[in-house]
């Protein structure tokens, strides 16, 4: 992870098996450069299950929450390249956040992530924001644990792209917490599901382990 990112776009999507040699050579070799080469852009990674093959995260880190509405990213999303046409059909159960950054702590992309998608209680919101970001920055102490992020999706109000529509449709989270490190152990401890939920979090949803694969900024384009 990295400051000084202000926005992000978090994605969930897995693929099926006959598909995944030519996914990540396509999203390492094409689609991570592209991204990357619009103005906005800080960081990208991708990451996948390490349990549970085809099964991915992939995480863009951007400079600011304008970013996302663009003329360079809109173009990109509108136009895909004969290559992403191809595959962007191929993403099954896509889950796509186009988010705010509320909280991050910590610096640089170690080997695992966790991830945990959930819902604050209208009434609770702010307390349970406000335990998450104290939480995450807690959590960076731990040996084996070296950054964290609290997302809050706001999808901007424009037209579905034609990446979308080609796709199908995409679901979205509501609240993100992201937690990097290079102790799987430690990462796997650090996020008590029912102590949330007793202070405000509901409809949460954690992943396994996710391992890094590959990570790209502007200055490798």
């Amino acid at each position: 992870m990295t400051q000084p990112a202000t926005a992000a776009v978090a994605m969930w999507w897995n693929v099926a098996p006959e598909f995944r040699t030519e996914f990540h050579e396509w999203h390492s070799k094409e689609h991570l450069p592209e991204r990357l080469g619009i103005p906005g852009f800080r960081r990208g990674s991708r990451w996948e299950q390490a349990e549970t093959p085809g099964e991915f995260f992939v995480l863009y880190e951007l400079a600011d929450y304008a970013t996302l509405t663009s003329d360079g990213y809109r173009a990109r999303l509108n136009a895909p390249t004969p290559w992403s046409t191809q595959m962007m059909p191929r993403h099954r159960d896509m889950v796509r956040s186009q988010a705010h950054v509320l909280a991050a702590t910590g610096a640089g992309v170690a080997t695992w992530l966790v991830t945990l998608r959930l819902s604050p209680r209208p009434e609770q919101a702010a307390a349970l924001q406000d335990h998450l970001t104290q939480r995450l920055q807690a959590l960076v102490g731990i040996e084996g644990i070296t950054a964290g992020w609290l997302l809050r999706t706001e999808t901007p109000d424009t037209a579905p792209t034609h990446e979308q529509k080609i796709r199908g449709g995409d679901a979205a989270a509501d609240w993100i917490v992201l937690l990097n490190g290079h102790n799987r152990a430690a990462l796997a401890a650090a996020l008590v599901v029912p102590d949330l939920e007793r202070i405000g979090a509901t409809n949460c949803v954690e992943t396994p382990a996710f391992r890094l694969i590959h990570s790209m900024t502007p200055a490798d384009v």
